[in-house]
């Protein structure tokens, strides 16, 4: 069966919680959403307000402090926040991804380090507290202080399980990152067994029909198509006769399912949750919205990215791919109430 374009638009946005604000809680929407990319402090409340009806600030701090939700490098090595008892699954797959890059990383300013040693001291040194990335670096570089201290500090988040306590994570709190050893704060060990296969599920769950490099974007694990293919899964093709999985019971959304105008904060997981992200925007919009490491926010307009806006000091800039209805300027005006500046100015730049 072929997939258009729009069939595919609007099934991600249904599966996303985006084509109505949903009233499930929002553990259950992150635990939907597999984990919640969180680059920026605010970006995680931003991207649930978009996708919750009634979400407050405190609805996501509270789990953060409550220990049910959990904040620390995941999927692609980067930050996100998880339910823990996802984390505790979910991390050990990302395990062998997280040494490699490291290696690539570090390899020459830490010489003559050795990395199961380093692991150990590291989880002695944090056994029964927390420490923040200098802190944990400076006694790293006692040991070894011929390495670059900064590199070793790194190379211990890459090589231990940790998580970033509050208040890190929490909305419009910086500071130095702490590191908490993760079985310590969950209250439970990492899981030794791995399961590809349930990554995949709940991957299409939140995200299909999708394609094997688009479950490895998303992830960024490798070598899965032989993982995917063995799966008991439905499959599809798209226009350009790409072939998409899916979980068998899974829903497709009608394509003219009316898409409500929406405000996606940076790195939101719809947009990087894709290698082929035609089916939400343009190739030369992609250019825009991804650059290098940075994914700018993006307004949805009839499903597919229209624009880009930016939280300023004096308000919300935005910047339009072509006209935009009404309903943007609404939708901008509900963003900055969330953020606490109901009164700001909105600024439209001209379209590029």
């Amino acid at each position: 069966m072929k997939l258009t374009r729009r069939t595919l638009n609007r099934t991600a946005l249904h599966r996303q919680l985006l084509l109505r604000r949903s009233t499930m809680s929002p553990i259950e929407a992150i635990r939907r959403l597999v984990a919640v990319q969180g680059q920026e402090i605010n970006a995680p409340y931003l991207g649930l307000w978009s996708r919750l009806s009634g979400f407050a600030h405190d609805d996501l701090s509270d789990m953060l402090y409550g220990g049910q939700v959990v904040r620390g490098s995941l999927l692609r090595a980067t930050q996100h926040l998880t339910a823990a008892d996802d984390y505790v699954w979910v991390r050990p797959l990302m395990q062998a991804r997280f040494s490699r890059a490291s290696q690539s990383a570090f390899a020459k300013v830490t010489q003559g380090v050795d990395r199961d040693e380093l692991a150990a001291l590291a989880r002695r040194h944090l056994t029964g507290r927390t420490l923040t990335r200098p802190q944990l670096r400076d006694l790293l570089a006692e040991r070894w202080p011929e390495a670059d201290a900064l590199a070793l500090g790194w190379l211990a988040q890459s090589l231990l399980a940790v998580v970033h306590t509050p208040p890190n994570g929490i909305w419009g709190r910086g500071g130095a990152t702490p590191f908490t050893l993760a079985e310590e704060w969950i209250g439970r060990p990492l899981e030794s067994t791995l399961s590809p296969e349930r990554l995949v599920e709940r991957y299409l769950a939140a995200f299909g029909p999708a394609g094997v490099k688009d479950v490895q974007m998303w992830s960024g694990l490798s070598r899965l198509r032989e993982v995917v293919e063995g799966m008991p899964l439905r499959r599809y093709t798209d226009e350009e006769g790409r072939v998409l999985y899916d979980l068998p019971d899974a829903e497709l959304a009608d394509e003219d399912t009316p898409a409500p105008v929406r405000l996606l904060p940076s790195f939101d997981n719809l947009v990087l949750a894709y290698d082929d992200r035609t089916r939400l925007m343009a190739d030369e919009h992609r250019r825009q919205v991804c650059v290098g490491s940075v994914t700018h926010p993006v307004i949805l307009v009839d499903g597919f990215v229209a624009g880009m806006w930016w939280l300023t000091r004096t308000g919300l800039r935005i910047q339009p791919f072509g006209a935009l209805p009404d309903e943007v300027m609404a939708e901008a005006r509900r963003l900055l109430e969330f953020a606490g500046q109901k009164e700001a100015a909105i600024e439209i730049a001209p379209q590029c």
